[in-house]
Formats: structure tokens, sequence, C-alpha cells
């Protein structure tokens, strides 16, 4: 495995560079004239590593969902004031993906545009997220409906920073890592499906499929960066996951939602004749030991469908799904929103439910 790798963006190349105690570097050669944002729960579980940081020009952040809304970027905004930023002095944004939305989303429009790096902390953040461009945040009650593409300068990738995480935060992230293994090929599935019980336990074995899944997402970025065609396959697991996550109140993780998204969808496709069920059979056990410890959680159905038929990318009569086709490619296609995928989703749920 390389140490790093390079991303071709509309701005230039940015780079992502994976090093053991990259958090000590930054804190023992700080960035001049940096501001740094950082995760109040990074802050709090990593003071001694990183207290150069903490004690320079810093804005502490609580990373939950309300703080990523536009009705909280006036306070961003006058704290970044209050520590003399000036053009072309950088951004960087230490946590996972809220704050990597609220450092890109500042950086572009902060004076017609900061440059910004980004250490990510989260396994989901280090797999997927941190490359791409893209940053959402939130309006009034409206997810994820402003934001931009502005890549950052670079990127790196520190695994120490995985040690402290919930096990439900490591298995979003690997949710992530199945979907674009997923997305690459049948054999890359496997592989990882393989691998799953040595990537919980062994870091330089989740180091190795960071990088690969972000290898694998760095094909279809640089095609398409601006969303708008082949990279949309990256959405597979996600219709019926965001559904799931407006279904239940956000109760089940993102990456946990995408899993049993990923694992409906194949039901789906095997259920009317897309896929076969052997695919479904060959990549349910990893799905199901993903998300196993979210089973009990009441998903209601008709909430679930609801959610669905509203997605943005579906009309009044057909829905934009990503699935599993005959030889197990995942590719994005048309279908009837009708019975068939209601009948689908409560017979996948019925079967594989274990409401207490």
């Amino acid at each position: 495995m390389s140490n790093q790798i390079t991303i071709k963006s509309h701005k230039g190349e940015y780079s992502v560079s994976f090093i053991r105690g990259g958090m000590d570097q930054l804190n023992e050669n700080p960035i001049e004239n940096a501001i740094y944002i950082v995760d109040q729960n990074i802050a709090k579980l990593y003071g001694d590593r990183l207290s150069s940081i903490l004690s320079a020009r810093v804005v502490i952040i609580k990373a939950n969902e309300e703080n990523k809304s536009l009705n909280y970027f006036p306070y961003y905004v006058e704290e970044l004031v209050k520590l003399n930023v000036k053009r072309g002095q950088m951004l960087v944004a230490v946590g996972g993906g809220i704050i990597q939305d609220i450092t890109c989303f500042l950086a572009t429009t902060m004076m017609r545009g900061l440059p910004w790096a980004f250490y990510p902390t989260t396994l989901l953040a280090q797999s997927d997220s941190c490359i791409g461009s893209k940053s959402s945040i939130n309006s009034g009650d409206i997810k994820n409906i402003l934001g931009t593409f502005t890549p950052p300068k670079f990127i790196v990738v520190d695994v120490d920073f995985l040690q402290t995480l919930k096990m439900k935060e490591i298995h979003s992230g690997i949710g992530e890592m199945i979907k674009v293994h997923a997305i690459d090929s049948p054999k890359s599935f496997d592989r990882i499906a393989n691998s799953y019980e040595e990537i919980i336990v062994n870091f330089d074995s989740m180091e190795s499929y960071i990088y690969s899944s972000l290898l694998m997402k760095k094909e279809l970025i640089e095609i398409d960066e601006f969303d708008t065609g082949p990279r949309n396959v990256m959405n597979y697991g996600h219709s019926f996951g965001h559904a799931i996550e407006t279904a239940t109140n956000y109760e089940i993780p993102h990456g946990i939602a995408v899993t049993i998204g990923m694992d409906i969808a194949n039901y789906f496709a095997a259920d009317v004749g897309v896929s076969t069920w052997a695919h479904f059979e060959r990549m349910h056990p990893i799905m199901e030991e993903n998300c196993t410890s979210y089973r009990h959680i009441k998903i209601d159905t008709e909430l679930l469908i609801a959610a669905l038929k509203k997605d943005k990318k579906n009309s009044a009569t057909q829905l934009r799904l990503i699935l599993p086709d005959k030889n197990g490619n995942i590719s994005i296609g048309l279908y009837d929103n009708n019975e068939l995928l209601s009948n689908a989703i409560n017979k996948y749920f019925s079967k594989y439910s274990k409401e207490v």
C-alpha cells in the first residue's frame, strides 16, 4: 500500500496522505496562520496530543446535525473574525463529516474563498466523505439543501483517531466501505466480506481497506466530480437508507441505515428479477452482520415507503434506484413506483426484522 493518493479536481490536484501519528505531527508543526475547526469530542479525547492546536486559533464545535444548520453560521463567521482571519489563511478541519461540511462551506464562502485542509477522525469520513469535494449543510428542517464543491488542499488520514470510536461508528464506516467495494465489482465485495472480522479488530487491515475504498471512489469522482452521472452509483443503498433514517428519526446511524438499504435493494432486485437470489444470498451475510445490533429497532414500512417517494431523485410514478444486475454488478435504473416495491419491502422486513 502506498501512503498517498492524489485526486484530480476542478481546482487542481489534492492529496490524501496516510500517516500514523499525523495528529502529533500537526501538533508539533502547526500550519502557519491557520485556524482550526475542531470537533468538541476530539478536543476532549485528544487534548494532550493536540495541545498546541487547541491553544492556538481554534473554533470548537459540537458535531451534531443542529450545528450544521445555516442558522449557526453567523456565529461561526463571528468567531473567525474574532480570530482575525485573513484572505489566504487556511481553515483546518479536525473531526468527522459534520465538521468537514461546516469547514468546507465556510472556506467556500468566507472572503470569496479560503484554502482548507482536513484531518478526518471517523471511519466514515476517512473511508468515504473526505474525498469528492462535496459539502452539505441544513437550512431549517431541510437536510443537506445547501452545499458546494470545494476540495481541500490536502487530507491526512491518521487511523490513531479510530481507536476511540464506538462500535456503532465502526459499523457505520464499514457500511460505506462495503458499498464502494460492491460498486467496484463482485470480486471486490467478496474480498471485503471475507475480511470483515479482521477489519473490526486489526487497524492495519482497516487502514488497507480505507485505502482501497478511497482508490475506488477516486475513479468515480475524477470522471464525474459534480455528481451529474456515473458518480450517482455511489448512492447505492442510500435511497432506502435515507428513508430508514427518516422513518426511525435517525435512531439508526447513517452507514448502518445504508447497509440495511443495500440489503433491501438486493432483495428487491432479486424479487422482481433484475438480479438473482444467488446474489442476494451471497451479499446478505455481511450486510446482516454489520447491522445486526440495530435489527430490533422498529422500522415503519409505511413511513419508509412515504419517505422513499419524497426522495428528490424520484418522480411521482418512478423511482431511480441503484441495484445489482444478474451478474452482481451495481447499476442505476428507473423502476415503477408500484405495489411490487411495497410488497418486496414488507416481505423483507417480515423475514429479517427482529423487533422485541
